[in-house]
């Protein structure tokens, strides 16, 4: 028998297509088998992103040892602490406000509740509401049938429904240092991977959609999470000239509040309520004042420049993503959001880029062609 010496044909389209079809239901089943962890995931590649020109930078002057684990683990729990330690100082401060609540509950509940006196300050409805008010709560019996409107059950409905939420977010956060970690770790082996994927599937732009996307998640951390920050510090300094009350506390919600769009003015908003309360209005027109400028200047001149200018897009489309990120992904989503909109309007420009038109060429008086050198 004579072998057989053709070339072998073209693969066949089925085997082709059953790889491919292999290849996306395992990509189903890891997702969803890690469905669970995959904020986690997240939160640590965006932590990492955030945080590598400074981890590269200390590594440098540091040049870490055989076993890569010294630095990751310190650059890790320098993370956590960062996180941890305002919690807790928020959470001591919370748990000192509660007791206080309560027992301003328990006074109002055996003596009631008198009228304020912003009620008096009031420019229209004073009488009205000063009268409701001395009906309603300004006597132990009246402020008790108000009170006990409230549902017992559901207090503590709510108060099972936070520990069990603090107790996922905590087991969420434990698995975001693991992550961050190891991205610490092995942060350039990964990066060089993801680069070469990119390529692979997307061609030569693939790289560069990855990329911008990279550079999205570094300016929306500078606009949102610093910018936040800037705000709530100047905001608290702003409620401990006016007199707010616990200004420590608010100054923090504020610049939490600060790095979600449009939820600062609720947090100096609550500020100025309760410096109102007090009875000075002067000093909550100032908060109010004070808010909106240092919001208005931080939303429409600082962090346009930061995320836009980082990400290549223009405010419009950074909004957009933040606001449709958060409403798809939760908090998640103020960073994610961005790095998506990077990519899709970078995939637009590079679609709908023209291609340079070929130079003319020169012809002489008999109507051949001269070479460009003349």
């Amino acid at each position: 028998m004579t072998r057989d010496t053709r070339p072998a044909g073209p693969p066949d389209r089925s085997h082709a297509a059953a790889r491919v079809a292999l290849v996306l239901g395992l990509v189903a089943l890891g997702l969803w088998t890690l469905h669970g962890f995959l904020p986690a995931l997240a939160w640590g590649a965006i932590l990492a992103l955030a945080l590598w020109p400074l981890y590269a930078r200390v590594v440098r002057r540091v040049p870490p040892g055989r076993h890569n684990v010294v630095g990751p683990a310190l650059f890790t729990l320098g993370v956590a602490l960062v996180v941890l330690v305002p919690l807790a100082l928020v959470a001591v401060q919370a748990a000192r406000e509660a007791r206080e609540v309560l027992q301003f509950w328990r006074e109002i509940e055996q003596s009631g509740w008198p009228v304020p006196e912003i009620v008096n300050r009031l420019p229209f409805g004073a009488e009205a509401v000063a009268a409701w008010w001395r009906e309603t709560l300004a006597h132990p019996a009246g402020a008790s049938e108000w009170l006990h409107h409230l549902d017992n059950g559901a207090l503590v409905g709510v108060g099972r429904s936070v520990g069990t939420q603090v107790a996922h977010r905590a087991m969420l956060f434990g698995f975001t240092l693991l992550t961050l970690f190891f991205l610490f770790r092995d942060g350039p082996a990964l990066a060089a991977q993801g680069l070469t994927a990119c390529r692979r599937l997307f061609g030569p732009r693939g790289e560069r959609v990855a990329r911008q996307m990279a550079a999205s998640v570094h300016g929306t951390v500078d606009g949102l999470v610093l910018v936040g920050l800037g705000e709530g510090v100047l905001l608290g300094i702003v409620y401990v000239v006016a007199g707010v009350p616990h200004p420590v506390l608010l100054g923090a919600l504020t610049a939490f509040a600060a790095m979600i769009p449009f939820a600062a003015p609720v947090a100096f908003g609550i500020a100025a309520l309760l410096v109102a309360l007090k009875g000075s209005l002067v000093a909550a027109g100032a908060v109010v004042a004070a808010g909106l400028l240092v919001t208005f200047l931080a939303d429409h001149l600082v962090r346009p420049a930061l995320i836009g200018g980082a990400a290549g897009l223009p405010f419009l489309w950074v909004l957009l993503g933040i606001l449709g990120g958060v409403e798809s992904f939760g908090l998640l989503g103020l960073f994610l959001g961005p790095a998506v909109m990077a990519a899709l309007v970078l995939l637009w420009r590079d679609y709908t880029q023209e291609e340079p038109a070929p130079a003319p060429a020169l012809v002489d008086g008999h109507g051949e062609a001269l070479s460009r050198s003349g």
